[in-house]
């Protein structure tokens, strides 16, 4: 006898919560206990710094930043260059053939 795929799913899915059952019976049957974690919190040092010195580093690294971005941002448009040219130069291609 043949069954569809969606005939097939829905008895598999019907048997999850009977297999789920089967499951907890068996653990609390044979008293299997899962194993409780429990993590310590370790303390942390705050270190406070002066105001002046991380905005400065704060400068020093939004100007870093800004340059890398403008670096990708121009390799980018030279890559976007590249690929039009390329399709421009198999469009004619194609239609010189």
């Amino acid at each position: 006898m043949v069954y569809s795929e969606t005939r097939i799913v829905i008895g598999g899915l019907a048997h999850v919560p009977v297999l789920i059952f089967i499951a907890n019976f068996i653990k609390v049957k044979f008293g299997i206990q899962t194993e409780e974690i429990v993590v310590k919190e370790e303390p942390f040092k705050i270190i406070e710094l002066k105001n002046t010195a991380v905005k400065e580093g704060k400068a020093e690294t939004l100007k870093e930043l800004s340059n890398k971005l403008d670096n990708i941002e121009q390799k980018a448009d030279e890559v976007y260059e590249k690929v039009k040219k390329k399709k421009k130069d198999k469009k004619k291609k194609k239609k010189s053939n």
